[in-house]
């Protein structure tokens, strides 16, 4: 008997067949993974269809006494199976190509998903929302796989799948693939939404530079023991199979550059954060190994993929690549270099290395760059072209019809290069006759097509015409040119002697259309339209382009105009203005407007009043971008203006809400308070919800800060905030007769929708008014009756402290606006010290407590010249101590919590002393003690570590206590100074730890 048959008997014999207190499926999956690792050949099946019959069992469904269909119980039995699937998966050590490539979709879904929920991932929060610096390293690596695979399915997907020859059909069969199809469909689709959010998971993930830990069969039966056996092992930070960061960064790498690599199909800029990422994990593999990955990339795909995206490996390679026309093209093209295009295309003429079909596609994408309004590159087009039609004449080729129409209006410029070009194409000395007669013929043709006789003498009198026509050939040539009729002007249509067969009316159309469609001057335009319905009468150019969207109020007005030409003019006018004016391009929305009023003025009051109004909010936006944006008051014009289009009482003008809305905005961002308060107009207030909301807001501001008695308007605002953010509840009888409640999450009893309202908030700057609505919006928050983590604001006293009718506010949609209107409000300052607050206490009351003590951090530093000046008391007050001592108690950073302890207004003693017995403690401890300035702290220190027999721990809390500032006898200046000192350096310590 050999020593490994041998080993293998006895491992065998050792074990009972029966083995006491375990279950009939943990007996079997033991017996698969000692024939795997003994590699004893086995009938069985391999232990990852384990794991597919384990989640089958326990997700099948249960039938109750009735016979009706109950979703599977969740008792022992199901949970037991759930466990062994997930030691199946830890044996494999969580390796997603062994995973995918034996377990379908949906499995290795559910598989995931027992994952986080044993991994303790809070439940209804998403993934992107998580920090995952701050959870536990099994529970981040959970995250992390499910992310990772839902961007690999994601991209797996995506790729062509040969179909299978089906066998013979069988009914059962086949509605069991029908049913697993559509089941990985609706997956796919869920992952598929979430792939944003998968992607942004994984990125910051990239930002981890720690180790992590996936769970193995021990790990995983600590956590089905009872919870008071685990004694905490499980949530710390060895447990389970290490990770390395490395590791992590180098598979992370490589599925966000699969993913990116797909996306940048429609998006070059995406392409290159592939590049990087493949590029990043070729570094790592060199770095560390192949062979030292606990996950195996697959080497040859990654090289695919590097070579897809022009990663070049080596520096011969990155030479010869650099030395090739393309590469030096795609560069150019990259890099905006035009010009050096014109000269690799004209040295390519004498070699003629470049495939014609390469050459057009370079040149076709250079027109789409022009016609995409970029006007320096008409000159570069017609550079490329003329390089390109010269490669044709001396290939014998025919010329194209873009060297035609660029040569309609020919000059003197065109000609010298176009004769540059020939000149440097052609080497008469070494060139065969036949390319010279090409050539020659080309110039000729050229000669009989030109008008201008001055253009014609330029060709005729250079050197290379001289050398390559004979003299009677030239003579001819003047005859013919003589002979022809100067009533003729070639210059206003095609040439005849390049094309003789004339272009159909359809095709002028067609380019015209074109024309018209990329065109942004309203002169051009309006000479399209007259020669386009001078061709005909019957079409209506104004819906050729379903880009061009007027809005319907204007709309009816402008297709009731009678002229057709005129109807075209004005809706194109229009549509043109307001897409410039979406795309912030302010100059040619103005042409565009200017020329439309001045078209509409001549018959129609009331369109004349509409392009008012409407470059009045050009008039809005530009300044809002220019300079409103560095803090520029708006001329008193302008604001006269906007006062006057609120004033407004014209009968019959169609009006957009969207400019009320701006107006009132723009009068909020420009402080005039006084007469949004004051001289609105009545009629106004009741008719426009905007104006009555922008003059609530105006008077709150106005009176704040104020005695009780003047808060009427702040009552007055809230009122119609709360009934915004109400919802309307309807009783509906079913068929079974009960009655059920109907909640509508948009009401309809305030003066708009929330989501109206929010869309208003945005084009708000004012630093003043946004604390207002915001403070209003966490006032309403904080009044829920099962609020636990109150949120602080300014200027809150100001608000009523209880609602009439509770269960009518979607509190839910006041919680989402919270938090999108603080979003917002740091955008527009990132420095407001309130408005961190406001955001830390949103992450602290979320539970998400790194990010929470980030923004407290954050408002402290702003407000004291990165904590070098004292904090103001009214910004970390009392409860934002208390809750920085609760984010670092519960992120286990206890010596943090009893330094913070002494920043109370009466130090918190019992708090400091029960954290500092913590012994498992997650931060610098004994290095933190020079910032401990009350000597109470100290000498409980000196005595815990004492009582521990903590010698050198010890002996540093003495030393502290030693320090001659600390001493109980010193003035109180001395005492003040001595802890501002230590506040400063601690909290700056904090800071780096948490930016």
């Amino acid at each position: 008997m050999s020593a490994e048959a041998a080993d293998r008997e006895a491992a065998t014999s050792s074990r009972p067949c029966t083995p006491p207190q375990t279950s009939w499926f943990e007996f079997l999956l033991e017996e698969a993974l000692l024939e795997q690792h003994l590699q004893k050949p086995s009938p069985d099946p391999p232990p990852v269809q384990l794991i597919v019959q384990f989640l089958e069992q326990a997700s099948k469904p249960s039938v109750n006494e009735q016979n009706q269909v109950q979703p599977p119980p969740d008792n022992k039995r199901n949970r037991i199976l759930k466990l062994l699937a997930l030691k199946v998966a830890a044996h494999l050590k969580w390796d997603l190509d062994v995973l995918e490539k034996s377990l379908s979709v949906p499995v290795l879904n559910m598989l995931l998903n027992e994952l986080l929920c044993i991994s303790k991932v809070p439940q209804g929060t998403k993934h992107v929302d998580v920090d995952l610096a701050s959870l536990p390293p099994t529970t981040a690596m959970a995250i992390l796989l499910y992310n990772r695979w839902a961007i690999r399915t994601i991209v797996q997907s995506s790729f062509p799948v040969k179909q299978v020859k089906p066998g013979p059909p069988q009914l059962n069969v086949m509605n069991q693939m029908q049913q697993e199809k559509e089941l990985t469909d609706n997956i796919l689709k869920v992952l598929k939404e979430q792939a944003a959010d998968s992607i942004l998971v994984l990125e910051g993930a990239l930002k981890l530079n720690k180790d992590l830990y996936v769970h193995t069969i021990r790990t995983l039966d600590l956590l089905a023991m009872e919870p008071g056996m685990v004694n905490g092992e499980t949530e710390s930070s060895t447990a389970g199979l290490k990770i390395s960061a490395e590791e992590i960064q180098c598979q992370v790498c490589y599925d966000l550059g699969a993913v990116y690599f797909q996306q940048g199909s429609t998006n070059a800029a995406v392409h290159e954060k592939a590049k990087e990422m493949f590029f990043k994990t070729k570094e790592l593999i060199a770095k560390n190994g192949s062979s030292s990955l606990h996950f195996i990339i697959d080497e040859e795909r990654l090289a695919g993929y590097c070579q897809a995206c022009g990663v070049l490996t080596s520096s011969s390679d990155d030479t010869s690549q650099q030395a090739t026309p393309y590469s030096q093209i795609h560069r150019c093209m990259k890099s905006g270099n035009y010009q050096d295009i014109v000269k690799i295309f004209l040295e390519d003429n004498l070699t003629l290395s470049l495939p014609v079909q390469f050459r057009q596609s370079v040149l076709r994408e250079l027109f789409q760059k022009a016609q995409q309004g970029n006007d320096a590159l008409d000159e570069v087009c017609f550079k490329v072209c003329v390089c390109n039609t010269v490669c044709d004449v001396l290939q014998g080729r025919t010329v194209d019809v873009q060297f035609c129409q660029l040569f309609l209006k020919p000059s003197k410029e065109k000609i010298d290069f176009l004769l540059e070009v020939c000149s440097k194409s052609l080497n008469l000395e070494n060139a065969s006759e036949a390319l010279k007669r090409k050539m020659a013929a080309f110039l000729k043709n050229l000669c009989l097509g030109l008008e201008d006789l001055q253009l014609v003498f330029m060709i005729s009198s250079h050197e290379l015409f001289i050398k390559l026509l004979k003299d009677d050939e030239r003579k001819l040539l003047i005859d013919q040119m003589r002979k022809r009729s100067p009533r003729i002007n070639l210059c206003t249509k095609p040439v005849a002697s390049f094309y003789d067969i004339p272009a159909s009316a359809s095709v002028n159309i067609g380019q015209l259309e074109h024309q018209l469609i990329l065109s942004v001057d309203p002169w051009r335009i309006r000479q399209i339209l007259i020669e386009l319905h001078g061709m005909t009468s019957e079409r209506q150019f104004w819906t050729i382009s379903n880009k061009w969207e007027v809005p319907n109020v204007y709309g009816n007005v402008i297709l009731g105009i009678k002229d057709s030409l005129t109807r075209d003019l004005v809706y194109i006018l229009m549509a043109k203005g307001l897409h410039c004016c979406a795309i912030k391009d302010f100059v040619h929305a103005k042409q565009l407007f200017a020329a439309c009023l001045e078209l509409v003025t001549e018959f129609s009051p009331k369109l004349r009043q509409v392009m008012l109004n409407e470059m009045l909010l050009l008039d809005i936006y530009t300044h809002e971008a220019g300079p409103g944006a560095s803090g520029e008051r708006p001329p008193s014009d302008l604001i006269s203006r906007v006062r006057g289009y609120l004033e407004m009482r014209v009968p019959d003008i169609p009006l957009r809400q969207v400019i009320a809305e701006e107006c009132v905005a723009f009068l909020l961002n420009w402080c005039e308070n006084e007469y949004l308060t004051m001289q609105v107009p009545l009629p106004l207030v009741q008719t426009n919800p905007y104006v009555k909301l922008g003059q609530l807001l105006a008077a709150t501001c106005k009176e704040l800060p104020g005695p009780k008695e003047s808060r009427r308007t702040a009552k007055d605002l809230w009122e119609v905030v709360v009934q915004i953010c109400s919802v309307s509840n309807q009783h509906k009888r079913g068929n079974d007769g009960r009655v059920s409640l109907i909640k509508h999450r948009e009401s309809t009893l305030g003066i708009m929708y929330r989501s109206e309202l929010l869309s208003f908030i945005r084009k708000l700057r004012e630093p003043l008014v946004l604390t207002t609505i915001l403070s209003l919006f966490v006032k309403l928050h904080n009044v829920r009756e099962d609020i636990v983590n109150d949120i602080a604001a300014e200027h809150i006293s100001i608000w009523p402290s209880s609602i009439p009718n509770l269960q009518s506010v979607d509190f839910e949609a006041v919680a989402v606006t919270v938090k999108e209107l603080v979003s917002y409000a740091l955008t527009i300052n990132a420095n407001n010290h309130f408005w961190l607050i406001i955001q830390a206490d949103i992450y602290f009351a979320t539970n998400q407590y790194s990010a929470a003590l980030h923004y407290y951090l954050q408002a402290g530093a702003v407000c004291s010249d990165f904590f070098n000046k004292m904090v103001p008391p009214d910004v970390y007050t009392d409860q934002v101590i208390k809750r920085m001592i609760k984010c670092c108690s519960l992120l286990n950073c206890h010596t943090q919590v009893a330094i913070l302890c002494q920043f109370l207004r009466e130090v918190d003693y019992k708090t400091a002393f029960k954290a500092l017995q913590e012994q498992n403690s997650h931060d610098a401890m004994d290095s933190y003690y020079d910032y401990i300035w009350d000597v109470t702290i100290l000498e409980y220190l000196t005595y815990l570590h004492h009582k521990r027999g903590e010698t050198d721990k010890r002996q540093i809390a003495i030393k502290a206590i030693g320090q001659t500032e600390l001493n109980a006898s010193n003035p109180e200046d001395v005492l003040q100074l001595a802890a501002q000192r230590r506040k400063k350096k601690f909290l700056q310590a904090m800071a780096k730890l948490y930016f």
